[in-house]
Parts: C-alpha cells; structure tokens; sequence
C-alpha cells in the first residue's frame, strides 16, 4: 500500500495541488477511493500498471474502460504511429476518417453514417442535440440515477447547474415500462428522444441488465411519437455484442453513443445514426479543433479490425465467468455475503449491510496490497489482455480480502 507520507506520488500531489484545484478533478480523482490508492501512474503494459513509485498492479479498472484489448496492444500502437508520422491534427480529416466511419456502418447493426468526437460525453450530447434537430421537439427522457456524461443537462452533480439547464429532461426508472410511459405521456408531442444506457450501471449499486420487454417498450415509444431511441454505449460498447449491445434483445436504437473502447486507450467517440436522421446530423453544428485527430482513428480502424476477428468478446466473457465464479466460491468459504452482478465483463461487487462501504473498502485495500487494482463502489472492466493466470492471481488476493472481511465481521458480531 502506498504510503502517503513518504513517496513521489505524495510529492507530486503536493504540487499538483498549487496548480491544480483541489489536486485533481472528477472521477480519476484518487481521494474517492481508499486509502493507499495511487493518484499518479508511470507506465501500463497488458493488463497491468505501474505507480510512479514503481508498484504493479493487476489492473480491473481498465483506465475506467477504454483499455479492451490491452495497453499497448502491438497493432493498435503500430498503426497509431504509422498514422502520427504523417500527421495528427491537421486542417481536416485524414483519410482513416472515412475508413473508420465505413468500418463502424458495416459493424454496428443500425448505424447507416458515424460521425466522431473526443469523449463519451461529447457523443452523448451530439445525439441529444441530433435528436431535437430531427425532430424539432425539447423533451429527452433519462432514466432516474443514469450517467450520460458530465455537462450541466446531464451532470450527476448540481453545482453550477441551473434549473434551465434541464428544463426539458424528464425522468423515468430503468427496466420500468410503465414509468417510462408516463414519462413519455408527459412529454406529450414534444419528445425528441429517449436516452438508455446499455445496460444500468449507476455507481454503488447493483447493475442491472434490460429486460426485453423494457427494450421493447422503449423503441415503440419512440415509434408511437416519431422520436429518437437513443443507445448510450459509451460504457458497453464492445464489450458485450460487437453489432451493438442491444442486438441480443432485437431492438436497435436510432442513434448511439460509442467512446472508451473503440480506439484502446486513444482519445475517440463517435455517433452512429439511422439513415432518417442524416440531414439532421449533417444540419447541427458541434465540432472540436481535436475531434479530427487521425492518430485515435487509425486506432480505432485497427481496434476494430481485432474485435471483428470475433475472438475479444468470448475471451472477455470466459474470463468474466471464471472470476465471478471464483469469487462466489470464495465468498461462500469464508462465510461472507457478496453481491455480483451485471454482465461478467463488467464486474462490480458489494457486500450485505455494507452502506459506508467499509467492508468493501477494507476488501480492495488488501487485495491492493497484494497487487490487484479493484474499486469499492464502481463498475470494472476486463480486457482482452486479461487470462487464466491473471484472472487466478487476482482470485487470491480476493482471498485475502474476503479472510479480511471475514474478519471484521466477527469482531463486529
């Protein structure tokens, strides 16, 4: 465990917090977690990171996501630099846009165009403003709790925001089609669209898969008033079907929300769209000086160019189940009562009678100790750099963790 007093990471947090407010920001932020988490990294390589204080660590967070193949992945980065000694940010687009636009329509089932940006955030609110372009409406439904990014219309936090801001956001609960009718009764003809992540996800609670009636019911609401379904995949996309991560349920969205994954750790969202919503998003004007930037495309060209191979996905999925079931067993020995749940590529845990988060503090911090990176309260990821022995490793220090939870419970009883 870091020790905070006497390291780099401690110096550099010192400085950072002379120039930086608060020493950091958002949800990298490393005061959110634990103590004796690192706020500061060197080097990542695989499925792996190192702290500036030279510690490793097996990693589960997966740079909150983007990391799906590995770091480094070897024909990710080789095409990144082929690309980068031609040029990055340039006047215009490279050629790679139109590769990785074509890519994009011939791999996710409903997509007829793409168009890119930078952060998830920033494709989130490019399909909202889609969405009232092609319709001429205001009212966007976004279910109760949900994270679609962090700009004043759909911040999780209101400090700074004004009632203005989400004047015309209203809300329904995830998996609830009757809520999600009402919602869309009071929107009555102004309804512009209907935002849904992929699957529920909010922090420090337990992920919940759709169901395919609430899918079902969320497309034909959207049919039923000529408005926008609107698919959030920034988190899940990828991770879960490679045509989209609805396709399982067979209901495909108008638009979608792509970013993390789709270049491996390089800075690209993207928008994918039906074809009836293609003047409006060539009528609205959202632009960025980077969003053009040729290096994450050829990224994202060659990323995809993995994934299509169709190997990443059951590889993520086998060593999903093989973690959450070592886990179930553990729990079950020690006598420690675990939740999972989500899909297994995304793994989150919480314990029973936990609501300060002190058990799954103390779980994550000695499982940290032993060299394994997991998070209290958020969901994880695994990459396609994640295997057997990695997937084995990180089981024991899980071990340790829950002997330690163990602990605590009895001499709390």
């Amino acid at each position: 465990m870091t020790d905070v007093k006497n390291s780099a990471d401690a110096a550099l947090r010192d400085r950072a917090l002379r120039v930086v407010p608060g020493g950091m920001w958002g949800h990298l932020h490393a005061n959110r977690l634990p103590e004796g988490y690192p706020q500061f990294f060197a080097r990542a390589e695989g499925c792996r990171l190192w702290d500036v204080d030279g510690r490793s660590y097996l990693d589960f967070m997966c740079s909150w996501g983007p990391n799906l193949l590995g770091h480094h992945h070897p024909e990710v980065e080789a095409a990144a630099e082929r690309q980068a000694r031609l040029g990055d940010c340039m006047n215009g687009p490279a050629e790679a846009m139109v590769e990785l636009a074509e890519l994009l329509v011939d791999t996710v089932a409903h997509a007829d165009w793409a168009q890119f940006q930078k952060n998830g955030t920033d494709a989130t609110t490019t399909c909202a403003t889609i969405a009232r372009a092609g319709t001429g409406r205001r009212k966007l439904l976004v279910a109760r709790g949900a994270y679609h990014g962090a700009v004043p219309w759909c911040s999780p936090s209101v400090i700074g925001v004004t009632e203005e801001d989400r004047a015309h956001i209203l809300y329904y609960e995830f998996n609830d089609a009757e809520s999600l009718a009402r919602a869309a009764e009071e929107a009555g003809d102004d309804l512009a669209g209907i935002i849904v992540s992929a699957y529920r996800h909010d922090l420090a609670r337990d992920q919940e898969l759709p169901t395919r009636a609430f899918a079902e019911a969320a497309r034909a609401a959207c049919d039923a008033k000529g408005a926008a379904l609107i698919l959030d995949e920034v988190r899940a996309g990828f991770r879960l079907h490679l045509a989209g991560s609805w396709e399982p349920l067979g209901v495909r969205p108008d638009l979608a929300a792509w970013s993390k994954a789709i270049a491996n750790g390089h800075p690209l969202a993207a928008v994918t769209g039906r074809e009836w919503l293609r003047k409006a998003a060539s009528q609205v004007f959202v632009t960025g000086s980077f969003w053009c930037g040729a290096v994450p495309m050829a990224a994202g060209i060659a990323t995809l160019t993995v994934l299509r191979r169709g190997e990443v996905i059951d590889r993520l999925d086998a060593m999903g189940r093989r973690l959450r079931d070592g886990l179930d067993a553990l729990a079950a020995r020690h006598g420690v009562r675990l939740r999972q749940s989500g899909p297994v590529q995304m793994p989150l845990f919480l314990f029973e009678d936990d609501a300060d988060f002190a058990k799954g503090n103390l779980f994550c911090q000695t499982a940290l100790t032993r060299g394994v990176y997991f998070h209290p309260r958020h969901n994880m990821f695994l990459s396609a750099a994640h295997g057997e022995a990695e997937i084995d490793e990180a089981l024991a220090a899980a071990d340790a963790g829950l002997a330690a939870v163990a602990a605590r419970n009895r001499a709390a009883a």
